[in-house]
C-alpha cells in the first residue's frame, strides 16, 4: 500500500473552478502495475483544448479524478516526466524514468504493456479504447541538471509541435488545397508558430497570414514566419478575392464568423485544431460547416505511422520537432511553477489568455 495523491482538479463545466485534492483513495497495486510519481509537466494553452473537448474527445477518460461521485471534477491532462516509485512488474524497476501522457497529481498508476527498450504502452483496462498515442510512453535517462533546459522545452512544445508537424505534412500532402492564402488563428500559440515556421522554410507554400490579438501583434509579427500579421479588429484587411484555408487554433466563432462571410467562395476549408478562445466558440450565420472540420492530430499520426512505417515516422518527426524547438528557444521564457499548489493562479492566466505568448509554464513537483 502506497500513500494517498494530491490532485490539481477543474470542474468540467466550469474553468475558473479548480481545487487541489489530497485523495482519500490509497494506492494498491495489482500484479504488473507500477506507481508513477510525477516530476514535473509543462502547462499552455493546448491543456485548455483538452478541458474544452473533454466529452468529445474523451479526455476526461484518461485520468479519473478522485473523490468525484457526481463527475463534475476532471484532470486536465498534461506532458511531462515522471519517475517508478513503487514496481509490481519485473521489467519496469524502481527509478525508471518515462516522458508521456500525466494527470495533474503528485501519483499515478500504469500497467505496462508492450515494453521495449524505446518505451511501452499504459495496457490500464479503461484506456483501451481511446487513442493509441496517448498511452504511449518513452522510456529516458535520469534526469540531469544540464538537461534541465531540454527537456523543460520538450514537456511544453511536443505535444504542440508533434501537431505543426501532422498540419504541415497534411497541408503539402494536399498541396495546400491549391489556395493562394493559409489563414492561421491564435497566430500567437506555440501551435501556429510552429507550423509557421515550417511553412516558411517551404518555396512553394502559399503565403501564411497570421491572426493575433492587437496585444501580441508586435511580437508575432517581429518573428518573422508569417507573410502578414493583423490584429483581430483588421479583419476588413483580409484578401477576401484569394483563396484560403483556415487553419484555426482559436475556436472564436466570432471571427471565424466573419472570416467565412469575407471570404465566402474563397474560403476552401478551414480546420479547427484548438480552442483558445474556449469561451468564445458559438458559430454564427455566416460560418460554412460543411467546408470546416476537426484535424484531430493523434489519428494523423497513426495514419502516418501505417503508411510511413514507425521508423520513417520518427524519423521525419523527430527532425521537425528538433527544428522547431530550436527556433522556438530563441524567444521562449519558460516559468517554473512550485508544485501544484502553486499552479493555481498561473493556471488562471493560462485558462484566460492572459499569460503572455512568449511564455509557457513547467510546473515542478
Amino acid at each position: 500500500m502506497t500513500s494517498a495523491m494530491i490532485q490539481f482538479q477543474v470542474l468540467k463545466n466550469d474553468l475558473n473552478q479548480s481545487r487541489l485534492l489530497k485523495s482519500s483513495e490509497t494506492i494498491e497495486l495489482a500484479p504488473g502495475q507500477v506507481e508513477m510519481q510525477i516530476e514535473s509537466f509543462g502547462f499552455s494553452a493546448n491543456n485548455i483544448t483538452y478541458w474544452a473537448l473533454g466529452d468529445q474527445f474523451k479526455y476526461w477518460q484518461f485520468f479519473p479524478a478522485s473523490d468525484n461521485a457526481n463527475d463534475r471534477w476532471g484532470l486536465i491532462p498534461v506532458w511531462g516526466y515522471a519517475t517508478v516509485q513503487t514496481s509490481a512488474h519485473r521489467d519496469l524497476p524502481v527509478g525508471e524514468r518515462l516522458f508521456g501522457y500525466w494527470p495533474p497529481a503528485s501519483r499515478w498508476v500504469l500497467q505496462p504493456t508492450q515494453i521495449n527498450r524505446h518505451g511501452l504502452l499504459d495496457g490500464s483496462a479503461h484506456r483501451q479504447s481511446l487513442p493509441a498515442g496517448y498511452n504511449r510512453y518513452q522510456r529516458v535517462p535520469k534526469q540531469e541538471p544540464a538537461n534541465q533546459q531540454q527537456e523543460a522545452l520538450h514537456m511544453l512544445l511536443f505535444p504542440l509541435h508533434i501537431t505543426s508537424f501532422c498540419l504541415a505534412e497534411a497541408l503539402t500532402g494536399q498541396d495546400w488545397f491549391g489556395v493562394q492564402q493559409i489563414i492561421l488563428t491564435s497566430a500567437s500559440s506555440k501551435t501556429a508558430l510552429g507550423l509557421a515556421q515550417a511553412l516558411a522554410t517551404q518555396d512553394q507554400a502559399p503565403a501564411v497570414v497570421g491572426l493575433t490579438s492587437a496585444a501580441n501583434q508586435a511580437f508575432v509579427a517581429s518573428l518573422g514566419c508569417y507573410a502578414q500579421v493583423l490584429s483581430y479588429e483588421e479583419l476588413a484587411q483580409i484578401e477576401a478575392d484569394k483563396t484560403a484555408v483556415i487553419v484555426d487554433f482559436s475556436g472564436n466563432g466570432a471571427v471565424l464568423n466573419e472570416l467565412h462571410a469575407r471570404l465566402g467562395k474563397h474560403m476552401i476549408n478551414t480546420w479547427h485544431v484548438g480552442l483558445t478562445h474556449w469561451s468564445q466558440n458559438d458559430m454564427g450565420q455566416a460560418y460554412i460547416r460543411d467546408r470546416s472540420e476537426v484535424f484531430f492530430a493523434p489519428a494523423y499520426i497513426q495514419q502516418c505511422i501505417e503508411t510511413w512505417g514507425p521508423e520513417v515516422f520518427n524519423q521525419r518527426s523527430g527532425t521537425f520537432l528538433r527544428e522547431a524547438a530550436e527556433a522556438t528557444s530563441r524567444w521562449l521564457e519558460v516559468i517554473a511553477v512550485d508544485g501544484l499548489a502553486g499552479l493555481t493562479e498561473p493556471f488562471k492566466a493560462v485558462a484566460n489568455g492572459q499569460l503572455p505568448a512568449a511564455q509557457g509554464l513547467v510546473v515542478h513537483l
